[in-house]
């Protein structure tokens, strides 16, 4: 068994006002987080997953509790020293000017550089393997405020590799990412978790991708709760179901996505075969038909008809008979 980099037992985190005053956001949390695994942090909005981060990496102090880095203290270990063991990406914007990706970057070489900030051959080396680690080389001498917020998200990502940390927090690290760079860089967090020997640990509401990518899913619940384990584990244990479940929506144990549950108005019996089969019905579903075996069962009743290169679908309404050519005008004719 691999020994943990982190560990937490019993942590309560939260915010305190004074001595006795203070507010609880989780309580008795424990974990541990791994070199060479991607976790991956989900839950509902406004459970404490940003709180749960800043506390790890000792931003926030904890209510009660201990977190050891290498049976170390968090509490004990010196801001430099931290630097060395732990980097973070938040989610909140940064103001460089015109600083250049290189320069940015850079930054991150803060816990080795002396008072004066001078950038030494080991420091230059460091920033560009960082800067190679993230394929982000090419962006070296491009101004950090004409990148787009893929490019930029890879710059931070590669400041906090510089600091050469053991173990990487992101919050929310794809946020504002279409969905192709949310798969690159979900697959580069994975590829430096696997092939770079790093703890990395990102809070998401990119459930689908984090089942897909990660080693461990930590679930937080909004009574403060949090499970962990291998994303199939949660879902035969239900946790999934249990910690999202909400009017509307419903998580599905075989796909392990969420489903958007429309009320079924009216029945409808469809026969085909196939993709055309799976996703007219995923249409139906969508438009509010409830799809049954049997044609007694209906007084609608559609069939597919698959030709070469062609697709019909044959509509029968009481004693009448339409032929449609795309799902679209389908779905328009029953809406009819």
């Amino acid at each position: 068994m691999t020994p943990p980099v982190l560990e937490a037992a019993s942590i309560r985190i939260g915010y305190r006002f004074s001595k006795k005053d203070y507010q609880v956001v989780a309580d008795d949390l424990s974990f541990t987080i791994k070199a060479g695994e991607l976790t991956c942090l989900v839950g509902p909005n406004g459970v404490g997953k940003s709180t749960l981060l800043r506390s790890i990496c000792g931003l926030q102090p904890l209510l009660a509790g201990e977190i050891w880095i290498y049976d170390q203290k968090l509490s004990e270990i010196s801001q430099i020293d931290l630097a060395k063991q732990v980097a973070v990406v938040l989610t909140s914007s940064i103001n460089v000017g015109a600083l250049r990706a290189f320069d940015v970057v850079a930054l991150g070489r803060h816990p080795y550089t002396n008072w004066s900030g001078r950038m030494s051959h080991i420091d230059n080396s460091a920033v560009m393997d960082a800067l190679l680690k993230v394929d982000a080389v090419k962006l070296t001498d491009r101004q950090f405020n004409t990148l787009s917020d893929g490019e930029r998200q890879k710059i931070l990502i590669a400041r906090a590799l510089a600091q050469e940390p053991h173990i990487l927090l992101l919050d929310e690290p794809t946020a504002y990412l279409d969905l192709s760079r949310r798969v690159m860089l979900m697959q580069m967090l994975r590829s430096l978790a696997h092939d770079w020997g790093k703890a990395i640990l990102i809070s998401t509401h990119d459930l689908d991708l984090a089942m897909q990518s990660s080693d461990v899913i930590w679930i937080m619940g909004e009574d403060g709760s949090m499970s962990s384990g291998a994303p199939e584990d949660l879902v035969l244990s239900g946790q999934f179901e249990k910690i999202f479940a909400q009017q509307g929506v419903k998580f599905d144990n075989k796909s392990g996505s969420f489903l958007v549950v429309t009320p079924s108005e009216e029945q409808i019996s469809l026969k085909g075969t196939g993709l055309p089969y799976r996703w007219t019905s995923h249409a139906l579903k969508r438009a509010g038909f409830e799809i049954v075996k049997h044609q007694s069962q209906a007084q609608k009743h559609i069939e597919i008809i698959q030709g070469e290169g062609s697709l019909i679908w044959r509509v029968k309404i009481i004693n009448n008979s339409y032929n449609c050519i795309s799902i679209y005008q389908l779905l328009q004719l029953l809406n009819d």
